[in-house]
């Protein structure tokens, strides 16, 4: 006994293995009943089911030759509908003026009976009258009854036939034989049938085919009740149809015989067919006899009193075994939420050996790291982000201070070299607006500032190259009314501008131009500057194409590799600049940024 209360004091079902558990489960829940239940059932079953099996898939065998034949029977019923129309056949054997009276009867009378069937009777694909009639449009179901029609394997199976009845025949689809192709399986079937029935109008040869859907043949033939191959057979023992995929019953002509047959192959013949056009023709199914499912009757109520014992033994198992798992899971989830919002508490429960109890040790281990990692590792990794935003905002001080001397060096140039020459009232003016651009590249307390200030720079700087250039340039803005107050980096554009007129309307003798539009367009704001002056070659675009790719330091960059570097710390990769030029023509220049406000 006490070696019993011993046991039971050291053994805990925590400390059983995950894998151990699942075995169990396995074992006790799975194995064990479904070796149990099919010992019993396979005892207790006769072979005298497997005829049962047998005669419902002959009864599903008789429903498909019964849906068959109301199929074929409906077909027939429209085609009788058209074999006696006489005012069908007077349409197609009159004599017609000209086009438009045809259309009138046409659209009078045989339009609407060819819509009023192709919907109700969702087994007909399309039906349509071959006439050699030549007065008549051929199109909307009127066909010419040419000589390659008549050399088609359908049309020569009604000059077989003595009488005017319906055929069935297997052919090409309409919209094949349409097309002009003349190897096209036959992969759909046809009731056909000569128009002949009213005597003092057959003036001309008419013939009636209405396409069946192929997709009806596969609805009725492939009754999931008969769990094998069914194949639909002529009189002359041919397969017309089969939903075995093996056998391309659309391009080959087999015979029923050439059909293999294995010996674990049951076959079943269907009653012949005894109405036209299906006349002696008949349906046969391949089945597997490991298809063939047999139930005892008589164990029945056994089988369902021993299943309901073998769903209450794996409840109970399964609920004792999940217990241990689920409870100790959900504890442990509780307390990883905690951990999420903060606490970081430990797992104060008993040390089991099983993957729990080893998850729940690692646990508290990772909780003990993430603490000290909050007190250490984060703060200097923000410490670490500070300074790398601080070396980027230097960056951007460093390109701004770039581009200042720069342009400040040819603007004064050009004023010194102008006062040489002449001396003129215009010079105050000039010297004004380079006053108001180098006070503002000296006060650069902002980033961005408004597009209407950055275009007030624009024009101080056009009017200087104005002067220097005389009547050599002449430019225009279009600034939209609402752009003006969106923000841009300043002095984001007159680079732009100025390589315009420096390295484009300099080098041209006369009548330069420069045209800046500045649109807001679905909240982007556009910039286009265009030139007619002396333009780049390919390798020169090429290159500023790019300085959108580098990535490297700041450097000694100047001009239009500051301003794309720059875009590219403000905007990163929400921009798009694009630049087209031909040598002789002038440069066109687009750049869109994020309208901000």
């Amino acid at each position: 006994m006490k070696f019993i209360q011993r046991m039971k004091n050291n053994f805990h079902l925590d400390d059983i293995r995950l894998r151990n558990k699942f075995f169990i489960m396995y074992v006790l829940c799975v194995f064990v009943p479904i070796i149990c239940t099919n010992i019993i059932f396979y005892n207790l079953m006769s072979n005298n089911v497997q005829e049962q099996r047998m005669e419902d898939i002959q009864i599903s065998l008789a429903q498909v030759h019964l849906e068959l034949e109301r199929m074929i029977e409906a077909a027939v019923s429209v085609s009788w509908v058209f074999y006696t129309d006489y005012n069908l056949y007077l349409l197609l054997d009159s004599q017609y003026h000209n086009p438009a009276d045809f259309v009138a009867a046409y659209d009078g009378y045989m339009r609407r009976i060819l819509n009023s069937y192709t919907p109700v009777y969702t087994s007909v694909q399309n039906i349509k009258i071959y006439v050699n009639n030549p007065m008549l449009l051929h199109s909307g179901g009127i066909a010419f009854l040419s000589d390659s029609t008549r050399d088609s394997a359908w049309y020569k199976m009604l000059e077989q036939r003595t009488s005017s009845e319906p055929i069935l025949v297997r052919a090409s689809k309409e919209d094949s034989i349409s097309s002009g192709r003349v190897a096209e399986p036959q992969d759909t079937f046809n009731i056909i049938r000569v128009m002949d029935y009213n005597d003092s109008l057959n003036h001309w040869e008419k013939v009636l085919k209405i396409e069946l859907k192929t997709e009806s043949f596969d609805l009725i033939l492939g009754n999931l009740n008969i769990p094998g191959s069914v194949y639909l057979v002529d009189p002359n023992g041919m397969v017309q149809y089969s939903t075995n995929p093996d056998v391309n019953w659309r391009s080959e002509h087999l015979h029923m015989s050439e059909i293999n047959v294995n010996g674990d192959i049951a076959v079943f013949e269907g009653e012949h067919f005894d109405m036209n056009p299906l006349q002696d023709w008949y349906i046969v199914a391949h089945v597997a006899e490991d298809q063939i499912m047999h139930e005892a009757p008589e164990a029945r109520q056994f089988v369902l009193w021993f299943a309901l014992m073998n769903i209450m033994l794996a409840t109970v198992i399964i609920v004792v075994i999940s217990r241990s798992i689920t409870k100790r899971l959900g504890f442990l989830l509780g307390q990883m939420k905690r951990v999420k919002n903060g606490n970081f508490d430990l797992v104060n429960k008993r040390e089991s050996v099983d993957e729990i109890g080893q998850v729940t040790t690692e646990f508290n281990r990772m909780t003990r790291q993430i603490s000290a990692l909050i007190n250490d590792v984060y703060v200097a990794d923000i410490k670490e982000k500070n300074m790398e935003l601080e070396h980027r905002y230097a960056q951007l001080n460093a390109l701004q201070s770039q581009i200042n001397p720069h342009f400040l060096f040819n603007a004064l140039e050009t004023i010194r070299m102008r006062s040489m020459m002449k001396s003129e009232k215009e010079t105050a003016k000039i010297i004004h607006n380079m006053a108001k651009l180098f006070r503002s590249s000296l006060t650069w307390k902002r980033d961005k500032i408004k597009l209407k200030e950055e275009v007030e720079f624009i024009i101080c700087f056009l009017e200087i190259q104005k002067y220097r250039f005389a009547d050599r340039l002449d430019y225009s803005i279009e600034l939209d009314s609402e752009a003006e107050n969106c923000l841009v980096p300043k002095m984001i554009y007159l680079p732009f501008v100025e390589n315009a007129c420096i390295h484009g309307v300099e080098k041209v003798k006369r009548g330069g131009k420069v045209m800046i539009s500045l649109k807001v367009l679905q909240d982007k704001l556009h910039f286009h500057i265009e030139d007619n002056g002396a333009g780049m070659d390919e390798e020169q675009v090429q290159k500023i194409y790019s300085y959108l790719e580098e990535n490297k330091d700041l450097g000694e960059r100047i001009g239009m590799q500051n301003v794309l570097y720059r875009l590219k710390l403000f905007y990163e990769d929400q921009f798009e600049f694009s630049i087209t030029s031909q040598q002789g023509i002038g440069t066109s220049i687009s750049l869109i940024i994020p309208a901000q406000q």
